[in-house]
């Protein structure tokens, strides 16, 4: 699907996996396995980690296992990591975009369903150290619940069944490949958030692929837009509303934060029949929280490249390449002093 543009099908259910998704839990989970393992006097090999990604528990026990050829059995294996795993499931934080994508649909009244290769009862304990998380799905749903895990579509198949939806009116968001292979056998629309770097080119099956959760366009699966990310170039000034389509760097300032490079795209929004131009800033830094309320201020000084549509792996390499060129280009002498601007640190009244 072309970036930019409608998908060739509305829906109007989401279905979204929790672990890698949803929650970093990759890294509570090679904390652990550098742990455990040390036991055994091995040593977890990170490079390794994408081969369980998106795998019910049981099946990647009995890998790790056989890789690091352990002298236990898998029962043996489970009953002596689980405690360390339980032990930080209150230190797993959101992934980015995470809350705001729930806090969104649920706004909307968007039925959603959570699908996990995880026991119903891990789910929802992770879940409950997130507030309104759990009372924002109609439908918990894991893998304890059926015969097969993912890559088995037949959990997405029960999470629509109990949703009352057709399978061909639901969105799935999964990060693993197990779990995009489910969502398109089940009939589904699928979109790929892939939770290891650099392994986007494997999931060529999706209908979407982005980098993350704050990259994520409802409007083009017919849902509501996101209230926060597609700003109204109306709202603006007229010489901002003329600016030529494309995408632009600068810097960003947020009130109670400080000073970001950013980069902004301005272009038609197929969500208003492309009748509306609309901004949307993109900052260039890994926040801890969302700063939803904050005010922001934009200083545009110097552009990338015009408005144009892309396949989705494309599309993700093209705003990766952007995002190089924006870091660089601020960096230089010339557009370096605008971050001192006034405008951007005095707070309007």
């Amino acid at each position: 699907m072309a970036d930019g543009q409608l998908a060739t099908r509305t829906v109007s259910h989401v279905i979204l996996d929790l672990d890698g998704t949803l929650l970093n839990t990759d890294g509570i989970i090679n904390e652990a396995l550098k742990v455990f393992l040390v036991q055994y006097g091995k040593k977890w090999d990170s490079k390794k980690a994408h081969r369980i990604v998106g795998m019910a528990p049981l099946e990647a026990v009995s890998l790790v296992v056989k890789d690091y050829e352990l002298p236990c059995t898998i029962e043996e294996f489970i009953s002596a990591i689980t405690p360390l795993f339980l032990n930080q499931w209150c230190n797993i934080k959101a992934l980015p975009g995470a809350t705001r994508l729930i806090k969104h649909m649920t706004s909307h009244e968007v039925p959603m369903a959570l699908a996990s290769n995880s026991p119903k009862s891990n789910i929802k304990e992770k879940i409950s150290f997130h507030q309104g998380w759990k009372e924002s799905f109609s439908v918990i749903i894991g893998d304890d619940e059926v015969a097969m895990g993912k890559p088995s579509p037949e959990i997405f198949v029960e999470a629509a069944k109990r949703m009352n939806a057709d399978p061909s009116n639901c969105l799935v968001i999964e990060d693993s490949l197990p779990g995009v292979m489910a969502g398109k056998a089940a009939g589904m629309a699928v979109i790929a958030v892939p939770s290891i770097p650099k392994q986007g080119g494997l999931y060529s099956s999706a209908d979407e692929v982005i980098n993350s959760l704050l990259d994520l366009h409802p409007e083009k699966w017919g849902l509501p837009p996101f209230d926060d990310s597609n700003l109204s170039a109306e709202n603006f000034s007229a010489i901002l509303s003329e600016h030529d389509s494309g995408v632009y760097f600068g810097w960003a300032g947020l009130s109670t934060r400080g000073i970001y490079k950013m980069a902004m795209s301005i272009g038609w929004n197929p969500y208003f029949d492309n009748t509306k131009k609309t901004i949307e800033p993109w900052l260039l830094h890994d926040f801890d929280e969302n700063f939803y309320g904050e005010e922001l201020r934009l200083a545009m000084v110097g552009y990338i490249r015009p408005e144009a549509n892309f396949p989705s792996l494309e599309s993700l390499i093209a705003r990766i390449h952007d995002r190089r060129i924006a870091e660089k280009a601020l960096d230089l002498p010339i557009y370096v002093g605008y971050k001192e601007s006034p405008f951007l640190r005095t707070p309007c009244n």
